[in-house]
């Protein structure tokens, strides 16, 4: 199955957290805050009011309690705004 996005939305799908800090200590996945850097899996068309500035494969960070959870096929996707993205990753 695939997801194709309506109108002005976007299919991302979640980088992996990290595991450990960067002095090396060592997380639990509870522990783990959620990145909010994402890839960009599916784009929608747009609107006649918003023109869409990312495309797929594209890095992105999007706004920290945006969008909604999808799972598919055993993936977890998150289905957001197009405004809701924030900066894309270079």
């Amino acid at each position: 199955m695939k997801l194709v996005p309506l109108g002005d939305r976007v299919v991302l799908k979640q980088l992996e957290a990290e595991e450990k800090t960067k002095s090396g200590i060592i997380l639990t996945s509870q522990a783990q805050e959620k990145p909010q850097e994402a890839e960009v899996i599916a784009v929608g068309p747009g609107t006649e009011e918003v023109k869409m500035e990312v495309k797929e494969g594209d890095k992105v960070i999007y706004s920290k309690y945006a969008g909604t959870d999808v799972k598919l096929d055993g993936e977890e996707y998150i289905i957001v705004k197009h405004n809701d993205i924030l900066a894309v990753v270079k």
